[in-house]
């Protein structure tokens, strides 16, 4: 069991509710997580057992009816719009399903963007090699400038991952980012992406419906109707 004090997250007796029709809808149900720095956790379920609804908690995209959500010591409850944007754009990296990528814009571009925005007072010389480093390490050294159009799916999800990379987060969000991709590709997204958590130390919480992905990460749970349990299975 992890201290609170080391725990990268600390979600406690969450609870998350709608109002659909005048009547509520109670998405999550007392869930509480833990999460040590550099942990890798898999969340498993059905769709619509609330597990997209936790991670949005978790990124402070939405808020808990109740409870605490606490990431690296902070209390998300109790933090405003603006302090919730800081504090994403030096805490998380997000990795969704469907890439997310700027049309427009180049691989290269797409990556530099969230540097930008992340680290500002960085020279944009260094933005730009260090998002052609994030690239590279994701095996796109040669497509920096290729649009999201000119490539295909595993290559896109490879940016995706590089852009939710680069800045070098303590904690990395992953909604099934294999989602749309066939089973090898994904394999090979999945691997890159346990590599550069692990060599950065980076804590995940990933969402999928694989369960042979999910057994690859440290601990398990499955999330049904709401409430989320441990199930990992050990030697």
């Amino acid at each position: 069991m992890h201290t609170t004090a080391s725990a990268i997250i600390d979600a406690q007796n969450i609870v998350y509710s709608l109002e659909i029709a005048s009547r509520p809808l109670h998405i999550l149900k007392g869930v509480s997580l833990r999460v040590a720095p550099a942990e890798v956790v898999a969340i498993v379920g059905p769709s619509g057992s609330g597990k997209t609804s936790l991670l949005m908690l978790l990124a402070g995209l939405e808020r808990a009816t109740s409870g605490n959500v606490i990431v690296r010591n902070k209390n998300l409850s109790e933090m405003g719009e603006d302090e919730l944007a800081r504090f994403r754009r030096k805490t998380l990296g997000i990795v969704f399903q469907s890439f997310h990528l700027i049309p427009s814009l180049t691989a290269l571009d797409n990556v530099a963007l969230a540097l930008e925005i992340a680290a500002p007072e960085l020279a944009m010389k260094d933005v730009r090699a260090r998002a052609a480093e994030a690239l590279a390490a994701v095996g796109l050294g040669q497509r920096l400038d290729h649009r999201p159009t000119a490539l295909s799916g595993g290559e896109q999800q490879r940016v995706g991952l590089a852009r939710a990379m680069v800045a070098n987060p303590p904690l990395l969000l992953a909604d099934e980012p294999t989602g749309n991709l066939d089973q090898s590709t994904g394999a090979v997204v999945v691997e890159l992406m346990f590599d550069l958590a692990r060599k950065n130390g980076t804590a995940v919480v990933l969402i999928t419906h694989d369960p042979a992905l999910a057994a690859r990460a440290d601990r398990v749970f499955t999330m049904t109707q709401g409430e989320l349990t441990e199930t990992t299975v050990t030697a």
